[in-house]
This record gives C-alpha cells, structure tokens and sequence, in this order.
C-alpha cells in the first residue's frame, strides 16, 4: 500500500472516530440519566427510546442565532472553540486501539505527547473567558484555570507512575507490558488519574467553573449556537480520551479474556464505553464540590497519594 494511501486512511479513521464517537457518548448520557434521573423529555423525540433525541439537539444548535458580544474580541471568542477540540484531536492520533498497526501515529513518547497536549484545553478556557466581555465568563475562566493547573500534577503523576512500571512512555508499549496483576498495584494511580481527568474536562462533580447557580454558565455564557455546539462537542471528546486513555494506561487496552488478537479493538472500545459510562453516573451521582473542596482535594489528598504512589512503583520495579 503506497505510504499517502496509508496515511489518508489512518487520518480518515481518526477523523471518524473524532466524530461519531462523542456523539455516541452524548446520545448514551442523555439515555443514563434519563433512566437514572427520571427524565422524561430525552425519552420521546422520535418515538422508540427518545433514538432522535441528539438530532433534534442539532436541529435545535443549527437554527440558533449566533451572537457575538459588542465589546467581545471577536477573533479570540471565534477561536476559542477550535482550540477546545484540535487538542483532543491531536490525542486521539496517538492512542492505541488495538495491536499492531492499529494506531493512527505510534510514538516512542506518545504519553508525554497526550499530557503535554491535553494542558493545551486551559487555552481554551483562558480565552472564551477573557474574550466575552463579561464578568461572569472571566470568574469562570479564572475559576477553569486555577483547577486545571491544579490537577494537572496528580494527572501527570498518576500517568508517570504506569510508565515507570512499565518502563516505557510509549503508549502502545506500556499496553504490551501491563500484566493482570497491575489492577492491584496500579490502582491508586488509576483512582487519581480519572479523578484528575474529570477535573480536567470539567465534568461534575468539579464543573465549578461552569456552575449555573452562581455564574450563569461561567466562561460558555455569551456562546450560541454552532459555537457553544462546539464547545459541548469538546466536552463529550474529552470524555472519550479520558476514558481512552485510562483505558490504555490502567486497564490492558486491547488485552482480553481471549487470546485472540483479531478482537483487541473490541476489547479497547468496550472498555473505553464502560469508563465512558461511569463518567456519566458521576455526573447523576455526586453534588458539584465548592471551590475549597475542590482544591483541598486535589492539593491535600490526590498530589500526595499520587506521590506515595511512585514511591510503591519504585520500590516494586527495584524489588523485581
């Protein structure tokens, strides 16, 4: 196969899965709390199990005007959004979906590359906020800011502690060698890491800078539209890397019950929905956390449990 053909066609994949998968993550989240919360509404558009629900959500983003402050910077708030998805874009590239060649762009230091790009999202939230004009948006983004930087240390920790076991930053290394026992040792680190994730995409409980009650709808209030549709879209991919990524890291990637190599892909995308859907239970779950909370538990619990956490890993990698 000539090397453009084999480029355009993992370039294509990735795009496909950059698309379809949120989108199946946002019919999936709409559908869970429906039955979880008792809600009605998602359950009728279209008849059969509410199946025309995230159509109608389109429809309804696409007919919406698309309003830009007066006193906005218009450049930097029509960037915005773009700077909320290409980072995840750029993440998905690298991620394994199964053995082999089953990989957009395998890298030697493919997680570095996937923490080093995912900081990038607190651009985006820097500049919706600052660029709206509005005191509401700057409280929120000033609010995503400090909570992005905070739990970017436990996420980095938490990821340089399966590294370290494994003795590789490469992504699809570190899936070759993960070994069942690793859901036993590695676990703290991978409690740290999905928390520190949730955080990073600002999902509930720790959606504080987005928190309706006191800040209308933080650093997204002054988006309509296709660009607020956007700015969702990011979340939902957001949700998916995470989930991905804990996958690769923490949970064998495409390594199953079954030797069989043809499967690893199911085996990925399977375990990538069930994270996918505990995602979604935290948002039904658990009251958002003020800011104090927020921060004592990332500065007071998480750093230090991620820290006791390398310790073990040395010591395991020392002792065998």
């Amino acid at each position: 196969m000539p090397l453009w053909l084999e480029l355009v066609i993992r370039v294509g994949g990735v795009l496909v899965a950059f698309l379809v998968l949120p989108l199946l993550v946002g019919q999936a989240e709409h559908k869970v709390m429906a039955h979880m919360q008792g809600r009605l509404g998602p359950m009728y558009a279209g008849g059969f199990h509410g199946w025309a629900q995230l159509i109608a959500d389109g429809v309804k983003f696409v007919q919406k005007e698309d309003v830009t402050p007066r006193e906005a910077d218009r450049a930097v708030f029509r960037l915005a959004p773009v700077v909320a998805l290409v980072p995840y874009l750029l993440v998905l590239l690298v991620i394994p979906l199964g053995p082999g060649d089953l990989v957009a762009q395998p890298l030697d230091i493919g997680l570095f590359f996937v923490l080093a790009v995912v900081g990038v999202g607190v651009l985006a939230v820097l500049m919706s906020a600052w660029a709206s004009a509005n005191k509401y948006s700057l409280l929120g983004g000033l609010r995503g800011a400090a909570q992005l930087l905070g739990y970017e240390l436990p996420l980095v920790l938490a990821a340089a502690s399966v590294a370290m076991a494994a003795g590789t930053l490469s992504l699809t290394g570190i899936v070759e060698a993960w070994q069942p026992w690793w859901l036993l040792w590695q676990a703290p680190a991978m409690v740290i890491f999905f928390v520190a994730g949730l955080a990073e995409i600002r999902r509930p409980p720790f959606d504080m800078p987005v928190a309706d009650s006191e800040l209308v709808f933080g650093y997204l209030t002054e988006y309509t539209g296709l660009r607020f549709a956007f700015l969702l879209l990011a979340e939902y991919v957001g949700i998916v890397v995470i989930a991905a990524l804990t996958t690769v890291l923490f949970l064998g990637g495409w390594q199953g019950p079954f030797a069989d190599a043809q499967l690893g892909w199911l085996w990925t995308l399977l375990k990538v929905a069930a994270v996918s859907f505990v995602i979604i239970w935290f948002r039904v779950s658990y009251p958002r956390l003020r800011e104090d909370q927020l921060q004592r538990l990332c500065w007071l619990v998480l750093v230090p449990a991620s820290l006791a956490q390398l310790v073990l890993t040395a010591a395991v990698r020392v002792a065998l």
